[in-house]
């Protein structure tokens, strides 16, 4: 009789904890918020199953945009790290963490990047190309351009901000962090090695090209194109009839060959430009952020070399 309940009592306890197993796991992920999905992406890359991160921004969403809800606000109270792109690119940010009353460390990744200041523009001028834009959704990026993780070299400094927050709040796991930190970094300089050698290819005068807002500019730096843009530095705005006379003038005198809309923006505008002036368009750039999960550009370093791979044919053609 006694080895008739025991059995069943050992088969039940271990039945109970197989059930338990994966919610233990799960509850020993850190739970982290990322802005944008491009941060979360990075975010994953380095802490690998030690994280669960959530991305506020979304796949295929335009940060300029964005409006925080009450659920934002509660995800951000539930995380444990928080990590931002800083350099004003994120104006909401502030005002979220603290109604969502979170108190932990937030990342700001882009700290210790190489920044690119904003030309000075009248006010006449701020107004007609967006660089003072935070009337509307608070994304005022002041005299920085914050889009700072178009360059390799500066993701190498987001993936390090990162990797540290991450050896605070998990010093347990450190070995393992450090070593995925080191595996991506080693794949972000590879990129970053052969994207040099694609521009290279291509004659100086021919690195000219058009997209809908000033968001590569240092995409640019690093591999010596110009780029121009009929809205400037926020998608919160509509080009007006100047600006995209302005550009239509720059084509002409530049003989600039290529256009490029982005997965976020309206392409409307740049396929009038394209009509008016008859320059072809060369493909979608990704910007602000990854595409939806399976596709093309749905990780950072998938998204940079479909960048690279479409600059450059684009601005092969003609």
């Amino acid at each position: 009789m006694k080895r008739m309940f025991t059995t069943p009592f050992a088969w039940v306890l271990g039945l109970t904890l197989c059930l338990m197993a994966p919610i233990t796991l799960a509850q020993q992920k850190l739970p982290v918020v990322a802005s944008f999905s491009i941060l979360a992406d990075m975010v994953r890359e380095v802490g690998g199953d030690l994280v669960e991160v959530t991305s506020l921004v979304g796949p295929n969403a335009d940060a300029h945009g964005f409006e925080p809800t009450p659920s934002d606000a509660k995800r951000l109270a539930q995380a444990k790290l928080v990590v931002v792109n800083g350099l004003n690119f994120e104006g909401w940010t502030n005002r979220l963490i603290k109604s969502s009353g979170y108190k932990g460390e937030v990342v700001i990744a882009s700290k210790g990047v190489k920044t690119i200041p904003l030309p000075p523009r009248s006010n006449k001028d701020s107004a007609q190309h967006g660089h003072n834009h935070g009337h509307s959704h608070g994304h005022n990026h002041g005299d920085i351009d914050p889009h700072a993780w178009q360059s390799l070299d500066n993701a190498n400094i987001y993936v390090k901000n990162i990797t540290a927050g991450l050896l605070r709040a998990l010093p347990a796991q450190s070995e393992q962090i450090k070593a995925r930190e080191q595996a991506y970094l080693k794949r972000l300089d590879e990129m970053n090695m052969n994207a040099r050698a694609a521009f290279a290819a291509i004659p100086t005068e021919k690195r000219r090209a058009i997209t809908s807002h000033d968001a590569f500019g240092y995409l640019a730096r690093a591999y010596g194109i110009q780029f121009f843009s009929p809205q400037g530095w926020s998608t919160d705005r509509e080009a007006s009839a100047a600006d995209v006379a302005r550009i239509n003038r720059q084509i002409r005198d530049q003989k600039i060959t290529a256009l490029f809309v982005e997965q976020s923006s309206d392409s409307r505008l740049l396929e009038r430009i394209a009509k008016d002036t008859g320059v072809k368009i060369g493909g979608t750039l990704y910007s602000d952020a990854l595409s939806a999960p399976g596709t093309e550009a749905d990780t950072y370093l998938k998204m940079y070399a479909y960048n690279v791979d479409t600059l450059v044919k684009g601005l092969q053609q003609n």
